[in-house]
């Protein structure tokens, strides 16, 4: 790996990223600067670095910062505000930093803030003391949410008391034989599963033979909930219960960053100060797992082939660089070492940049100007790392493919192109396009930004995941009453 790509993951950026964090601190409202400390916990390698000293620095670059009250609006009423005091069980089969399981404590947040009793478990959890988990765990624990061992006599008897029993995601399903068994008949009727998954294998009698029996199933797409109904039918032979389509939104926290122009500028500076790039270069980011779903082989090939063409055609463009945040170097999979093999093998170490995967992904959008979302095969389920690009006001690339084609409208507010070898050549005609027609750059990204106001906010979120708790509600007392 060469010493320049390096770079973005070492000390360095380690210690600015903290940076980054705490100059928040003098600019945004303490929810957001509370989130985004949580999150900092999990990025921050370096623990030497005196919280004094970085403020101090912190306060010395954004100094206009201080000067600048923030204005908290009137709290609207809740769309869940009828959960209050609502028993629930939130049942995830791990707890980590993918989508799925952050997913679901976002859902116990909202259920706490309006005074739902909310009580977790974890189904599949490591021997050994994990430092993820203990954060999240402590993390919920603090707002509220109850934690517990998810084969304990309480899980059993907070299972049988509760109104509403939330599974998250097809593999959770194993929990209800597991640990229910004799119980499970009186459990089933109030059971919301959340399913996010895409791929084939989770299409497995074992994990999901209870679906037909459930108060209901949502899922975050249409293509996703089309998917499941077909391969449940042709493969399973079971029969799908009523299935809601729940589109995701961002968060508060993340809309006050995206919102906040000078957080961005403080944001933008750092980062690329990290990175070794310059102010007016063009950063084009991918920023998932390192994995052969989500792309990021197929992304380079395309960027090669962006500066390859920008080269011949003699086109006078910034600089380009490629950003890859969601690298996990320590694990020695065969896909990291391919990407760097690559990268050095094609001479363009100066212009890849890996990042270490982080919650934090605020400041990488605030720092970039080009999104792509290059997930494979049938694509994402939804794809939330679009939705937040979009917010920050960039373009987004994304493959034709699952969810991302119910958010990015191609030629308004971003570009698609196909999954698979024979999208390569596609994205990187995209990248140079966008890289060479500045306004058409910054009117996608615009709309994006207006799409994501229209329908992709939080509330949007909560309202319709409201509507689809009142139903569950409603049919789960219905189908108790018949088990009396």
């Amino acid at each position: 790996m060469a010493k320049h790509a390096s770079a973005a993951v070492g000390w360095g950026h380690h210690h600015l990223q903290k940076r980054w964090l705490l100059a928040l601190l003098l600019m945004l409202t303490v929810s957001t600067v509370i989130a985004f400390f949580m999150r900092a916990a999990f990025d921050s390698c370096d623990r030497n670095v005196s919280v004094d000293n970085v403020i101090s620095s912190a306060r010395d670059s954004v100094q206009v910062a201080d000067k600048r009250a923030p204005q908290i609006a009137a709290a609207k009423p809740s769309p869940l505000s009828f959960m209050k005091s609502k028993i629930v069980l939130l049942v995830s089969h791990e707890l980590s930093l993918s989508g799925g399981p952050l997913l679901l404590m976002e859902l116990a947040f909202l259920l706490r803030s309006v005074g739902a009793e909310v009580n977790w478990v974890t189904f599949m959890k490591p021997s050994e003391t994990d430092e993820v988990i203990y954060s999240l765990e402590n993390k919920m624990l603090d707002r509220g949410v109850q934690v517990f061992s998810a084969f304990g006599k309480e899980a059993i008897d907070t299972a049988l008391r509760a109104d509403l029993v939330v599974l998250n995601t097809a593999v959770a399903g194993k929990w209800v034989d597991y640990v229910l068994k004799e119980d499970i008949h009186r459990v089933l009727p109030k059971v919301l599963w959340w399913i996010h998954e895409m791929r084939g294998h989770y299409f497995k009698l074992e994990y999901v033979k209870h679906l037909p029996s459930v108060a209901g199933a949502m899922i975050d797409s249409h293509v996703t909930a089309e998917y499941w109904k077909n391969r449940t039918q042709e493969r399973l032979k079971i029969k799908m219960p009523e299935t809601y389509v729940v589109h995701l939104g961002n968060s508060n926290e993340l809309m006050q960053v995206a919102e906040d122009s000078v957080a961005k500028r403080v944001l933008r500076e750092h980062v690329r100060e990290s990175l070794g790039v310059r102010n007016d270069d063009l950063l084009i980011a991918l920023i998932n797992s390192v994995s052969r779903g989500k792309g990021q082989d197929l992304f380079l090939r395309s960027f090669y082939e962006a500066l390859q063409l920008i080269k011949q055609k003699k086109m006078q463009v910034p600089p380009l660089h490629a950003v890859i945040v969601g690298s996990d170097m320590s694990a020695h999979t065969k896909l990291e070492m391919e990407l760097r093999d690559y990268v050095t093998q094609k001479k363009i170490q100066d212009r890849v940049h890996f990042v270490n995967k982080t919650l934090t992904v605020a400041p990488y959008l605030a720092a970039v100007d080009v999104l792509v979302q290059n997930s494979q095969g049938r694509g994402e389920c939804f794809g939330r790392i679009t939705i937040e690009a979009m917010a920050f006001q960039l373009p987004v690339l994304g493959t034709a493919a699952g969810g991302t084609t119910e958010i990015v409208v191609n030629g308004t507010t971003g570009l698609l192109h196909p999954a698979g070898k024979e999208g390569v050549t596609t994205l990187a005609k995209h990248i140079v396009k966008l890289a060479t027609h500045v306004e058409r750059r910054l009117t996608i990204g615009k709309r994006g930004y207006e799409r994501v106001k229209e329908r992709f906010l939080e509330h949007h979120m909560a309202e319709r995941i409201g509507e689809v708790l009142k139903e569950a509600l409603r049919k789960s007392k219905i189908r108790s009453s018949k088990h009396l």
